[in-house]
């Protein structure tokens, strides 16, 4: 298991387009399991309305946890995701 925390950037955070964007990011990296989790919650990555469920807003942290076969290059993949679009 891999996890690293992210503070979102975003101006409007994690809202529709860039969730959308991170569940297809998730999606191609199969069969590993991405989770998000912020303020203890914590949901299925691969889940457009569990993502939006979060409420993510800019400032706010959210830890990605991977787990897989290819957790290491999933964890890597998923950090410059981060950097590039949140």
């Amino acid at each position: 298991m891999k996890e690293f925390s992210y503070v979102i950037k975003d101006s409007v955070g994690i809202h529709a387009r860039p969730a959308g964007l991170l569940v297809n990011e998730v999606k191609s990296l199969a069969p590993t399991k991405v989770y998000l989790t912020k303020a203890g919650k914590k949901v299925d990555a691969e889940r457009l309305f569990s993502v939006l469920s979060l409420g993510v807003k800019c400032g706010e942290e959210v830890v990605v946890t991977v787990e897989g076969k290819n957790e290491e290059k999933a964890a890597a993949q998923l950090e410059e995701f981060f950097k590039n679009n949140l």
